[in-house]
Formats: structure tokens, C-alpha cells, sequence
């Protein structure tokens, strides 16, 4: 060995300990830096299938649970002639019709993002006509009634199909009680499903599957009330409980299920075997089911009957839906409580309670606040009657509700039927069942730590992992200058990156020019007008109004061009 290449060995031997020396005494790796390490090394190509799957599924999903139909007009229209009595004898169908406060009345709700701009401003002044039920059909024809749609022939209402939405949805009142912007996932507890069904003029395909008169069904319809439908009707012919009444149950919220086993309260099945049973044989879309525990026809004379256990329909109409309507189902988040409506020093304490001296935690097993495995309990374990657990296939078990978001469903009382009509009855009932003795003041925090679960349970202080400086929730400013010649400037700010579009639309609801169309960071933006259209002409004085269209979020506001 030459002397040269003795040295350099010697020297790359000295680095490579020095090298070894630094690698084992060094600070570990920050959590970003190995989260950048491992992101250079990541199949990024997969990675990218992967997330535009997920994009995919979540908007196929949402589209399916708010606008598909099954095919169920066949159904709804075809055979009950419900869209008749919609209509009204003036418009072709018969008796007095549906007007739109009619419909209000009877819990069906209204997308006011599906409303243009001329018929909100319309609306704001009075000048629509909510007696008439063409008002009604002009709503159908925009898609603006939540889980109804309409299908016309110029003019003229030919049917009529529902969907997920109908009953899953709800609105948040924002423009008039009835009328707003969607919540997906919550029950419609306003909605009365019997009333609506019992409007149809042709009852005898529900007649004569299950065996009685015109009378006794309307009667079992109109026992309902709002907020509740019996799904086992159809499976069991129980219209009453051992009690005498009606054997309704509350319409479930559809948010907060990811993670949670069974999506049913009682023991029928998960959410997606749920959604396959309700496409096809409660809202009677055109699909594949089975389930041969329908056979049973001791349990299920109606469906053994019927042949509920084995539907194949040609063509399939709900099969090929079932996987992204369940993924948009498990992205929806349970609702927050909105702030000041619970008070945070008594949720503390009743957390406490909860996970202790109460022992609810030792079922509603937090974050899930349900059991993962089976979470399932027989009607003696919670010390109420097993009228319900009956009726579904395994006869016995009750499903341990998930809490978050108790506060959205709150209207129509707790549990299935709404037995407990509010949360303090579901503690006094525990209490006492058993034997916890809880104090007065106790039982009323554990009410207020109840109330306080949604999205994230209650959390004192403030959460050091959230930037202060972003917004929590989209928002649209009302322009400034306004009134204003020639030139306004529109805010907004967005909680999280965006695909963003900002409009402008005359008073009749047509598009003058659009000034933003792209993705954007969240935080705040602003974007000026100058009062001219796409073309770059001036436009004229008048009223004009600006829209923002973010992700799902959508929200307009008017302003005055004034020269």
C-alpha cells in the first residue's frame, strides 16, 4: 500500500467516526424534519391516487345524498300520485295543493343557495306568493326543496322522488325559519314524514302490502308526528307499541358515525347496510337488497310476504352508489354547540362525573362516546321495555347512542322514540336505574357536559396547536364603499385553502363578471370592483350583487352602483 493511500484512509476512517460520534449525541430529528424525510421518500404517485379517490368519493358521495332518487319516483309518483296533490287541481293535479308555507309547515326545507339571486331579493320584499302551490313547483323546478325532487314536463309536474336528504338534512334558518343554507347529516326533526305520505291520492300499493283499508293507513300516518317514521312498518305491520302508541320512532342524525360499528339503533346492521335497506325498501328505489332474515315470516309477515329478503331490480339503481354515499356519511362531523348555549365550569365538572362517579364512560367510551367492538346492550342492562330491539332481526339489543352533537337532535326528546324528552330525564333515569346517587347539581352538570359534546368535546382554555390569526368559519363582508361610484371592495376570509370563485350578478340574476376564480390559502382576501362587466364596459347604476363561492360554502349580499 502506497503512503498516500495510507493517509487517506486514515483520514476517512477519523471522519466517519466523527460522523458516528454526531449522529449518536446529536439532538434527534425534528418532528417536521422527519415528517420532510419521510416525504422524500414517499410513492408519491399512490399517495396521489389515494387523495383524489378520496376528493372523488366525497363529492360523488355528497351529490348522491342530496340528489339522487334511486329511481324512487316510480314509487312516489307512479304509484301514489303524490306529485298530483303537490300540484293542486289548477295545475293538473287534484285537490287544493301544496303551497310553499304549507310546506314549510310540514317540515320540508329550502336550500337558499339554490335560490337566484332575483327570487331571494323578491322573497326580502314580500313579493312572492307563498299561498300559491305554482310558487311550490317553481321551487322544484331550481332542486331548492331539500330531498324532494320534481320531474316536469315543460311546465306541468309529472312526478315526484325523495331522497337521503329529505329526512338526513336540515337547514340553518339563516335567511327565514325553513328557508337557509344545508346541514347535512342532521335529522330533520321538524319534518312530518306521516303527514306528507298520507297527502297522496293513491294509497293502495302500501294498502295492499300491508293488508288493511285506506282509513287505517292514513290513521297510521297521521299518528306519526314530526320528526319520526316507522321503518319497520313495512317489515312487521306493528303500527303501535304494547303502550297503544304510535310505534314511530325519531328520524337519527347521519354525522358523527366514523368509527362508530353499527349505524342503526337497533340490531339491523352498519351504516352502509343501512343505507341499502332504506334505498331500496323504504324510499322503494330500483336496487339489489338482501337479507334472508326477512324470510322470517313469524318476525317480518310484511316482508316475508313482500319478498323484501331478495330485491333484485334491473336496472340497479342504488348498488353502485352505496360506497360514496357512505364515505360522504363518515366525513360529516357532528355539529359543535354553539357558544354561550351550555356553561363550560359546570361541563368541566360533569366531565369529571361522566368518567367517574356516573360511570357513562364505562359505555359511551370517549372520543367515540359509543363502545368500539359491539356496542350493543339488551333492553334489561338499560332498564327500558325491548318493544323495539324486537323488531329488528336479532330481537333483543339496543345500540349505545355516540353523544356528540346531542344538542342538534334535542327537539322530539331522547332515545329512540323520544321517550325522555329532555337530557335531565336521560340522567334522572340513570340515576335512579342504577343507583348512582347523583346530587342535584351533579346531574345538572353532567346535563351541561353533555350538551357541550359536538365535534371536539368541551376544552378548557386555549388549544396552542390552533392559529389564532385564521378564521374558524367562512365569511362574507358587506362591500365598502356602498353605496359607491365606481369602485367597492368585497371581503371575505376562508378557514382552509379553497377553490374560490366571486361573482357579480345584475338584479335579474345574470352573471356581469366574475373577479376571482382559482384556489386561495385560508386566511383573509379581498378582491375591488370597478364597476364594469366581463368585457370591460361600465355598467349601469342599480342594484348588483356579489356572491362567494368557497369549497361547499356559498353566501351572497346586495350593493348599490350609484353614478
Amino acid at each position: 500500500m502506497k503512503a498516500g493511500n495510507g493517509k487517506f484512509l486514515f483520514v476517512a476512517t477519523l471522519a466517519a467516526g466523527l460522523v458516528l460520534l454526531i449522529l449518536l449525541f446529536a439532538e434527534p430529528p425534528s418532528t417536521a424534519m422527519r415528517n420532510a424525510f419521510a416525504r422524500s421518500f414517499s410513492t408519491s404517485g399512490n399517495d396521489t391516487q389515494i387523495s383524489q379517490n378520496a376528493q372523488q368519493m366525497l363529492e360523488e358521495g355528497r351529490r348522491i345524498f342530496r340528489f339522487d332518487t334511486f329511481g324512487d319516483e316510480a314509487f312516489w309518483g307512479d304509484a301514489l300520485k303524490l306529485h298530483q296533490a303537490i300540484a293542486g287541481a289548477n295545475l293538473g293535479g287534484v285537490g287544493p295543493g301544496v303551497s310553499p308555507k304549507t310546506a314549510l309547515a310540514v317540515g320540508l326545507k329550502v336550500d337558499v343557495d339554490a335560490l337566484p339571486p332575483d327570487l331571494i331579493q323578491a322573497l326580502q320584499q314580500g313579493q312572492v306568493n307563498l299561498d300559491d302551490p305554482a310558487t311550490t313547483l317553481a321551487l322544484l323546478k331550481l332542486e331548492s326543496v331539500v330531498g324532494v325532487k320534481g320531474f316536469f314536463s315543460g311546465e306541468a309536474l309529472q312526478s315526484v322522488g325523495i331522497q337521503c336528504a329529505l329526512c338526513h338534512s336540515t337547514v340553518d334558518n339563516s335567511f327565514v325559519p325553513g328557508i337557509g343554507h344545508r346541514l347535512d347529516g342532521w335529522p330533520n326533526r321538524d319534518l312530518n314524514v306521516g303527514a306528507i305520505v298520507a297527502l297522496a291520492p293513491d294509497l293502495k300499493v302500501v294498502t295492499d302490502l300491508l293488508m288493511v283499508d285506506d282509513a287505517t293507513v292514513r290513521a297510521v300516518l297521521n299518528s306519526w308526528g314530526p320528526g319520526k317514521f316507522d321503518a319497520e312498518l313495512f317489515m312487521d305491520g306493528k303500527a303501535v307499541r304494547p303502550d297503544g302508541k304510535s310505534a314511530a320512532g325519531l328520524i337519527p342524525a347521519a354525522f358523527g358515525l366514523a368509527g362508530v360499528n353499527l349505524g342503526t339503533g337497533t340490531g339491523w346492521g352498519s351504516t352502509t347496510y343501512w343505507n341499502a335497506f332504506v334505498a331500496n325498501l323504504e324510499m322503494h328505489g330500483k336496487g339489489v337488497f338482501y337479507d334472508p332474515r326477512l324470510n322470517d315470516a313469524t318476525q317480518f309477515p310484511v316482508a316475508a310476504r313482500a319478498g323484501f329478503g331478495n330485491v333484485r331490480s334491473d336496472p340497479d339503481l342504488v348498488t353502485s352508489k352505496l360506497a360514496a354515499l357512505h364515505f360522504y356519511q363518515l366525513a360529516i362531523p357532528s355539529p359543535k354547540p354553539p357558544d354561550g348555549s351550555f356553561d363550560a365550569a359546570a361541563a368541566a365538572r360533569g366531565q369529571a362525573l361522566f368518567n367517574g362517579k356516573a360511570k357513562c364512560a364505562s359505555c359511551h367510551v370517549p372520543p367515540l362516546y359509543t363502545e368500539p367492538g359491539w356496542n350493543m346492550h339488551t333492553a334489561a342492562e338499560i332498564g327500558i321495555d325491548d318493544f323495539q330491539a324486537s323488531r329488528s332481526p336479532d330481537k333483543k339489543y339496543y345500540r349505545t347512542t355516540p353523544l356528540k352533537g346531542l344538542w342538534a337532535r334535542a327537539k322530539g326528546g331522547f332515545y329512540h322514540d323520544g321517550r325522555f324528552a329532555t337530557l335531565k330525564d336521560v340522567v334522572d333515569h340513570y340515576n335512579n336505574f342504577s343507583g348512582l346517587g347523583l346530587a342535584d347539581q351533579e346531574k345538572n352538570d353532567l346535563v351541561e357536559y353533555l350538551k357541550s359534546l359536538g365535534d371536539v368535546s368541551v376544552t378548557v382554555g386555549v388549544d396552542e396547536n390552533v392559529d389564532a390569526s385564521l378564521p374558524h368559519i367562512y365569511t362574507l363582508a358587506q362591500n365598502y364603499p356602498n353605496p359607491f361610484n365606481p369602485r367597492t371592495v368585497i371581503q371575505y376570509e376562508l378557514p382552509q385553502p379553497s377553490e374560490v370563485k366571486v361573482e357579480i350578478f345584475s338584479i335579474t340574476g345574470q352573471l356581469v363578471r366574475r373577479l376571482v376564480d382559482e384556489q386561495q390559502m385560508a386566511g383573509p382576501h379581498e378582491v375591488a370592483w370597478d364597476g364594469r362587466d366581463g368585457s370591460g364596459n361600465p355598467v349601469g347604476s342599480g342594484v348588483y350583487f356579489y356572491r362567494l363561492r368557497a369549497d361547499d360554502f356559498v353566501g351572497s349580499k346586495r350593493m348599490l352602483l350609484v353614478k
